[in-house]
């Protein structure tokens, strides 16, 4: 059985290297936010199976709150991107690219 955990470690460090890659050159803040929920995520999901392993319920109120934090974390800044999104306008600067006459 301890193969089995061992695996799922190595699994999930190797997924946490990877989102650590994207946090650190997403070019964007959307891309960083996503690679920080995923990383919750991993982390949540090595807390699980870290509970699995010991075979006792103690880390359960620890994922919840966890994954409580990752869903409000997640939400907030799509918000808060999507109001600066409203703020700059269609275009990139804030102008919508037509041009006024007059």
């Amino acid at each position: 059985m301890s193969v089995w955990f061992t695996t799922v470690y190595a699994l999930l460090a190797c997924a946490g290297a990877m989102v650590l890659v994207r946090m650190w050159l997403g070019p964007s803040m959307l891309d960083r936010a996503v690679a920080l929920d995923a990383l919750l995520s991993i982390a949540v999901a090595a807390i699980g199976t870290l509970a699995a392993q010991r075979e006792t319920p103690f880390f359960l109120p620890v994922l919840l709150v966890l994954a409580f934090l990752g869903f409000t974390g997640s939400v907030s800044i799509a918000r808060f991107i999507s109001v600066q999104d409203r703020k700059a306008g269609p275009g990139e600067d804030g102008k919508s690219g037509t041009r006024e006459h007059g």
